[in-house]
């Protein structure tokens, strides 16, 4: 490879842990999922990495190295030689635990300034579309869970009821309403107890499929 003196550098934060934002450096179903069909990659030192992007641009390259739920660096050029031929780019990329999931830096060196400038608001779609692909699978599960916290407001038994909650939320759960402005999963399952002794004939139930984007969620719903 040669010289690359200039650089790009990017950070994300993915709503997701390390290990499932990497499935998708090794996983050629899931590489494709945020690159476009027919990109591939083999997950492995001297694997080959294939990125077909929509518009029918073909990028190749080569992994260079790869730690399991920490990194990957691979070359990073277009087949047709131009603006980086094959081999001409390096592409490195570190997870690391972030208090929302998983911080995510990039960083692309290239060969010159113009290559760097072109690729930074390819690469600023392309992050942020990962990071997306990543939170729905990741939060593929969220009409169950938002079920599950409404099951959980006219549960009578209380440990039914911290089971169902703790299912669906963290021990550091915030509620905060027109009634209510409580904190912690204890202290939430008490608050609902009280609840239920002026409700104990109505009923929430999810209405229609949760909206999720990048770790957040909108759930309609009906009483």
């Amino acid at each position: 490879m040669t010289d690359l003196p200039y650089s790009l550098d990017r950070t994300v934060v993915i709503c997701a842990p390390r290990d499932v934002v990497f499935r998708y450096f090794v996983d050629s179903e899931r590489f494709a999922a945020w690159w476009g069909a027919n990109s591939t990659i083999v997950g492995e030192v001297g694997g080959a990495v294939r990125i077909v992007y929509p518009n029918g641009v073909l990028v190749t390259g080569t992994v260079q190295r790869l730690e399991p739920d920490r990194m990957i660096a691979f070359t990073y050029g277009y087949d047709e030689g131009k603006p980086i031929p094959p081999g001409g780019s390096l592409v490195t990329i570190e997870l690391s635990d972030h208090d929302d999931g998983t911080l995510l830096k990039l960083r692309h060196d290239v060969a010159d300034a113009t290559s760097r400038d072109q690729h930074v608001p390819g690469w600023r779609f392309q992050l942020s579309q990962f990071a997306n692909v990543v939170s729905r699978e990741q939060h593929r599960d969220a009409n169950r869970h938002a079920d599950a916290w409404f099951e959980a407001w006219f549960e009578p038994d209380a440990a039914r009821r911290e089971q169902l909650l703790r299912s669906c939320a963290t021990d550091d759960v915030t509620m905060q309403d027109g009634y209510a402005a409580v904190q912690g999963l204890q202290e939430l399952s008490e608050h609902i107890a009280a609840c239920q002794v002026h409700m104990s004939s109505a009923r929430m139930v999810r209405n229609g499929d949760v909206r999720a984007c990048q770790g957040t969620g909108l759930c309609e719903w009906q009483a």
